[in-house]
């Protein structure tokens, strides 16, 4: 992270002597966490970059070794029903078949990404997962600082406890993102009677993702905690224009799935605005519980932050070895996505560093 970028940010002008010195504190803590945290454990880790390091481990079995207060923010796309990323539904998609994956048939000459059938989640299955997230909620609330932000994805289908299990562990919601996408998901009529039912849809197709937003209570105004912890609110797209809750932006294609064929890989595109968002001073260390291909920690390099992201599966550790350099390069475009509520912005704004170019169109 540049020095001019936190200065920018940090929303006083001039700057004195006063507000130099707590920036200045909240940098000296960030630098001595941060040289704690990338070394903590035992486990196989690759120092992706000087600002990311990638642990392999079981996401509960780290949050049980961090110090509270220790991370400032935590972006992540985890296991919507759990049972999709255990060993035995991995190996089957692997295979291409079987397990609770549903393989699409190709459209069009084009294969469809493999789809998980969360329909088909047992009592016991959506109780196992309840206690899951819960586990987790309360493992981030011990160690996010005062004020630090969530962001995690869901899917329409099991969002709502998933949600509900942050907001029992003592978590505050902020609302969602809704990311607008196109996808393939749902609209077919009945199999294996398509033409008898041919006006029925069993599911709505899918067009949007929601992301809940969650918040660690703290005392005081969110201006004290600002200034104390680095967090409370979210970093804006520029002067003129705050984060929104909207985001339009297609599935993740071309270039970007060869970098890192993962099943549910995120569009850098997408996941810079989330990851910029999430410090609003850009000051902090940014953590990814389930980091899969290691996109949510090449967003946070792109834009300039500190970032550890943990995943307990070896192919999706040596995929993110590979990928991180390439996807957090990638440049990606704004291809003027429409807008009902504002004129179309420069988003030249938010950092997005530019070296390689990487067209991602919009449904």
């Amino acid at each position: 992270m540049r020095q001019g970028d936190l200065l920018d940010t940090a929303s006083v002008s001039p700057l004195s002597a006063d507000d130099l010195a707590w920036l200045r504190e909240l940098k000296e803590r960030e630098e001595k966490s941060w040289t704690m945290l990338r070394h903590l454990g035992t486990q196989a880790r690759h120092h992706l970059s000087d600002r990311a390091t990638y642990v392999r481990s079981d996401a509960l079995k780290w949050l049980a070794e961090l110090p509270a207060n220790s991370i400032h923010a935590v972006v992540t796309d985890p296991p919507y029903g759990m049972i999709e990323y255990d060993e035995k539904n991995q190996a089957k998609l692997r295979k291409g078949r079987g397990g609770v994956w549903r393989i699409p048939p190709s459209f069009d000459g084009a294969n469809r990404k493999p789809v998980p059938r969360f329909t088909v989640l047992s009592k016991e299955e959506i109780l196992n997962l309840y206690g899951f997230f819960s586990s987790v909620a309360y493992g981030l609330l011990r160690t996010l600082v005062p004020g630090g932000h969530v962001f995690i994805a869901s899917n329409p289908l099991v969002s709502t406890m998933t949600f509900h299990a942050f907001v029992e562990s003592g978590f505050e919601k902020r609302g969602e993102v809704i990311r607008l996408v196109q996808t393939l998901r749902g609209g077919d009529r009945p199999k294996g009677a398509e033409r008898d039912f041919a006006g029925v849809t069993v599911m709505p197709r899918s067009c949007w993702e929601p992301w809940g937003s969650f918040r660690r209570p703290f005392e005081g105004t969110v201006a004290k905690n600002l200034r104390t912890w680095g967090t409370g609110g979210l970093r804006r797209v520029s002067d003129e224009e705050p984060f929104r809750d909207v985001i339009q932006c297609s599935p993740t294609r071309g270039e970007e799935k060869g970098i890192a064929p993962h099943p549910s890989l995120k569009p850098q595109r997408f996941m810079r605005k989330l990851v910029r968002a999430c410090l609003p001073l850009g000051v902090g260390i940014l953590y990814d519980p389930f980091a899969g291909s290691g996109s949510t920690l090449a967003a946070a390099e792109a834009v300039g932050y500190r970032s550890i992201g943990t995943d307990s599966d070896a192919e999706y550790f040596r995929m993110a070895s590979r990928a991180f350099r390439p996807l957090s390069e990638l440049q990606v475009t704004e291809l003027n996505e429409p807008r009902t509520d504002h004129p179309q912005i420069d988003l030249t704004a938010t950092n997005l560093i530019p070296t390689r170019i990487c067209r991602l169109s919009c449904a």
